[in-house]
């Protein structure tokens, strides 16, 4: 027996061609490779006998024909033109449970329609095709089948002929009649827009008899910015948008300007193919802006653990996973990270290509970027005016007219604020100042920058900067070494670390730290000083400031000589300053002395350690020397005023120093004496708001690529051969004449390349509006997806699509404007079910935003605000109380308790309570659709959330205050009826509202509780929480 036989495996068999199924195959009629051998090839065959070479049994590969031909030793699975010589087909319909296929511990035998199929397709000769979705999309004629639905309203596009010819492939029953005219509106507003029209609107809408009053209703809605918050919440699921990092800490981020620059992009109605480039490498476009660095934050969405003791790389190496599959769901609908561990089982994807696939998204950097709003930079150009103007007075009023010096001058105080009765305020400061000044004058020593002329560390990379300066960039790890060579051309005492904020740095540095600790931190452990290669001795460390913030230590700039990797040296809670630290060699070196010449010049090595339980090594920092006689020490002093301070020897001189009005501000901020008068000042300054700062991808120098390697099994630890940057070989690879790199494959995944993209959009839509793709495995066009039910249509809107310059509006739209989109929704129990061949309108839940965002408008609350930080609606606060690390959730007050729910802040470890009943994601993975379920959670919620009662009682109020003083029961019960559902009451639901009514007031219910207990009846009825 053929060890073959025994290993093909059974998965459930999904589906078979309708029209096959139900009247079985036709021997003499072709068979089509694609919609009726794959399938069961795929369902049956493809795990141990598909792409996987490491699953794969007896070497017998099913999924290529020259696989299926192969030699096997004197017989092949599959013969074309010869049924009875094919191995395969004696298998499948065995009896003996040790020959048969797949075997009886792997599933059922292929049923006789199957058999039948493989057998007439055996016979005329076994053609294989490539699957459909790797062909590229054809655009059919337009088929015209008004004839044959002679009772069915009028087709209005192309749409509706397409889809009627489907229809009448598998049914007489034609299509239904058009929805009256308030469940078009509100079927349309919700699907626009995420928000019902008003009653109003549903009313002149009703009574428009224009030919074009629908399609002028369609552009209204098209042109709302409610179309970009509803249609952009989509968008948001796909980029798994979170305000909190996830993981065990789960902390806040702030990443929603990316979320705005969506809803933006839709709003202008950017092109797809732009929409997209941008956010996968909007950062490598020629003159990028900062809008096109924006929205690269859709692959920053990924999660990020804090926990203490992970390896930061580890956690990046699976946010890199999470990227790969991310693409492959959103632009291929293809299960790409299925190839993570071992070759794809069903679908051309080779263990390679996924990697390959991850090298082009693996050479970004991942810093932050301020964003700096309209907002935000009125203010700080109002507030800087004022504190301009006091800086100002105060400096003319004490620091201007210094006191001269006499013939025979005495050391004047530092800083004294025991003035003499006689002296003035005024006189006591100016002279301190001038004591300060003589202070810095007398301490300043010539120190010159050190240029290094070899540059290396264990993770990062290194940038020198035209202020010689060194900028780091790049992963880190909880132990990071930096090795620093310089060629001196002058003796050196001592040793200047200057550490130094920047904007591509956490919190503007000066550290790397971020995924644990402050952001912006940084720890150097260890300073080592050598000198042509041997150890140097070093006197003494000082610096300006010190401090850690994460566990114990002492943050003494001595720490960095004790040899200790426990200890070290921090400036926390100074994130975005600078700080020095100064190191005295015990004895000077000079570059003169001993052998060295131009061509074998003296070599000082700097190394510094960076050893915590948490990766922190610094980000940008700059070394300077001098050979100065005295003792080195720290100081607070900018450097580039120390360095014009070395050049003078009185205060007269320091007069005429460019920096010298950086010298005033300098002693007014930190002089005691001036802490009165400095008070306005400092309020000032604490009023300037901060810029948010969102998370950006920036690739990285071209000198400083990322490796990729592929990892055996996909772990992280498994680490295996180098691979070269690539899209998968499926599609022919990227070529040599252009680039591989992210922008590239942007394009690519945009380009006529690949023909998947604008078919999964164009599904991803009509999903959207009609309940179910053409394809119904949203995100999976690969061997094992559902076969679309209307292939011709759906390539036919791709390539529409297209041409009509990737224009989102325009695909809504076309979709809406159609008679199909516009159908009534009622169901035929004994046709069509499901709603597969599109013979009615659809009709389904909202989703979880929806619903509330619903109620808000009914209610006339609803905040219309675009955009904005998250906001914080009710809740009940024992959803985060329970979640690690949670502070107490405050909700918003004012209008940003009626925001969108688009707006509200997303928690991944404790997502919203109310849209978590009603299947909204999370955010910890791409959700290419939600699921619907229906529970008694949703009844209950709509019942008792604080929300829905609070949007119930004023929605209640509101319709008592517009109908008036004495107005009948049956008005008001009616205008209920109407804000909630649009369409009027029927004279029975009319009734069963008065009796609900008179009920509560027999139980000695108040009217205002009585209109609030049916407001909250209607809103939680099946029709008000369904589109139409």
């Amino acid at each position: 027996m053929n060890y073959f036989s025994r290993r093909l495996t059974s998965l459930s068999f999904a589906w078979v061609l309708g029209a096959f199924v139900a009247a079985g195959p036709c021997l003499s009629a072709e068979i089509d490779f694609n919609t009726q051998i794959r399938p069961i090839l795929a369902a049956k065959c493809f795990h141990c006998h598909g792409p996987d070479e490491g699953a794969r049994e007896a070497g017998l590969r099913l999924d290529t024909q020259e696989g299926a031909f192969e030699d096997l030793g004197g017989y092949a699975a599959v013969v074309g033109g010869d049924a009875a010589a094919s191995e395969l087909l004696k298998r499948v319909r065995s009896e003996d449970p040790d020959i048969r296929m797949p075997p009886p511990d792997q599933g059922p035998v292929l049923s006789q329609e199957e058999q039948a199929a493989l057998e007439a397709w055996v016979q005329q000769g076994a053609k294989y095709k490539t699957h459909w979705a790797f062909e590229p999309p054809v655009k059919s004629e337009v088929p015209n089948a008004v004839a044959d639905f002679s009772k069915a309203p009028r087709a209005s596009s192309a749409i509706d002929h397409f889809v009627r010819e489907r229809l009448r492939n598998v049914s007489e029953q034609p299509p239904s009649q058009l929805a009256d005219r308030y469940t078009l509106i509100r079927r349309l507003s919700l699907d626009l827009t995420g928000l019902p029209p008003t009653v109003e609107e549903a009313d002149a809408f009703a009574a428009d008899d224009s030919p074009v009053a629908y399609e002028r209703l369609v552009d209204r809605l098209l042109a709302s910015p409610a179309f970009a918050e509803h249609v952009g919440r989509d968008w948001l699921d796909l980029a798994r948008y979170a305000d909190t990092n996830g993981y065990e800490k789960d902390r806040p981020r702030t990443i929603w300007p990316y979320r705005d620059w969506v809803l933006q992009a839709i709003a202008a109605d950017e092109p797809f193919d732009r929409f997209s480039i941008a956010q996968l490498a909007g950062d490598m476009l020629p003159n990028a802006t900062a809008e096109d660095r924006i929205a690269t934050g859709f692959h920053r969405n990924t999660m990020l653990n804090e926990e203490g003791g992970i390896d930061p790389l580890e956690y990046r190496f699976y946010a890199m996973v999470d990227r790969v599959a991310t693409t492959g769901t959103v632009w291929m609908g293809l299960t790409t990270g299925c190839a993570q561990c071992h070759t794809h089982k069903y679908d051309p994807i080779t263990h390679t290509d996924y990697y390959a696939l991850m090298a082009l998204l693996n050479n970004a950097d991942e810093p932050e970027m301020a964003v700096e709003t309209e907002a935000v930079e009125a203010a700080e150009v109002a507030l800087q005016k004022q504190i301009d103007a006091e800086e100002n007075r105060l400096v003319k009023r004490y620091l201007t007219n210094l006191p001269r010096p006499t013939a025979d001058p005495k050391p004047v105080a530092a800083e004294s604020s025991k003035a003499t009765p006689a002296e003035n305020v005024e006189e006591s400061i100016a002279n301190a100042f001038r004591g300060w000044l003589e202070i810095q004058i007398n301490e300043a020593a010539e120190w010159s920058n050190l240029r290094p002329e070899q540059m290396k560390s264990t993770t990062p990379y290194f940038e020198r900067l035209p202020d010689d300066s060194i900028l780091a960039g790049g992963d880190v790890s909880k132990r990071d070494v930096y090795e620093l060579e310089f060629n001196p051309k002058a003796p050196v005492s001592a040793l200047r670390l200057e550490v130094l904020p920047d904007p591509s740095l956490p919190a503007n540095g000066p550290g790397m730290a971020y995924y644990e600790g402050r952001k912006g931190d940084f720890f150097l452990s260890e300073f080592k000083v050598f000198w042509n290669g041997k150890p140097i001795a070093l006197e003494n460390a000082s610096h300006d400031y010190g401090k850690i913030s994460v566990g114990s230590g002492d943050a003494a700039a001595s720490s960095v000589l004790d040899g200790e990797g426990s200890t070290g040296w921090s400036t926390s809670g100074r994130e975005g300053q600078a700080s020095q630290l100064v190191v005295n060699l015990k004895e000077r070196i000079d570059p003169a002395a001993g052998e060295n010449d131009a061509e074998n010049p003296a070599t000082l090595r700097i190394e510094m350690l960076f050893e915590r339980h948490f990766a922190a090594p610094l980000g940008r920092f700059r070394i300077s020397a001098t050979d100065s006689d005295q003792a080195m020490a720290a100081t607070s002093m900018p450097v580039d005023l120390l360095q014009q301070l070395a050049g003078i020897e009185s205060t007269e001189e320091a007069e005429a120093l460019p920096g010298y009005a950086d010298l005033q501000r300098l002693f007014l901020d930190s002089s005691d004496l001036l802490k009165e008068p400095r008070k306005r000042l400092d309020s000032l300054r604490r009023q300037v708001p901060t810029p948010p700062r969102t998370m950006v991808f920036t690739e990285r120098p071209a000198e400083h690529p990322r490796a990729t390697h592929r990892h055996h099994r996909g772990e992280f630890l498994q680490v295996k051969e180098l691979v070269e940057p690539d899209i998968p070989s499926l599609f022919g690879g990227l070529g040599d004449e252009r680039p591989h790199n992210r922008l590239e494959l942007a394009r690519w995944l945009v380009s006529e390349e690949n023909p998947l993209v604008a078919r999964v959009m164009v599904n991803r839509i009509w999903r959207s509006l009609l309940g179910s793709g053409f394809v119904r495995t949203d995100g999976d066009f690969g061997t094992q997806s559902e076969p679309p039910s209307h292939p011709a249509l759906l390539d036919y809107l791709a390539i529409e699509w297209i041409e009509n310059g990737w224009s989102m509006k325009w695909l809504y739209r076309e979709m809406v404007l159609s008679t199909t989109y516009r159908q009534a929704s009622e169901k035929d129990p004994d046709f069509d079910p499901t709603n597969r061949w599109l013979s009615r309108g659809p009709r389904f839940r909202l989703a979880a935003e929806a619903i509330r965002d619903q109620n808000l408008a009914i209610s006339g609350t609803i905040s219309r605000q675009f955009g904005g930080p998250s906001v914080y609606p009710p809740q009940p606060g024992s959803v985060t109380a329970l979640a690690y690390g949670s502070g107490k959730w405050e909700p918003s007050v004012g209008a940003d308790r009626y925001r969108r729910s688009l707006y509200t802040f997303r928690k991944r470890t404790a997502p919203f309570a109310a849209y978590t009943v009603f299947d909204a994601p999370t955010g910890e993975a791409c959700a290419a659709r939600r699921q619907r379920s229906d529970t008694p959670l949703q009844a209950l919620t709509l019942l008792n959330d604080e929300m829905f009662l609070e949007t119930a009682r004023q929605l209640a109020e509101k319709t008592v205050a517009d109908a008036g003083d004495g107005a009948e029961a049956t008005l008001i019960a009616t205008q209920l009826f109407r804000h909630v559902l649009i369409r009027p009451a029927e004279k029975a639901e009319q009734e069963m509202m008065l009796d609900f009514y008179n009920d509560q007031i027999a139980a000695k219910v108040s009217p205002a509780q009585a209109w609030f207990l049916l407001a909250r009846a209607l809103m939680n009825t099946d029709e008000a929480i369904t589109k139409p």
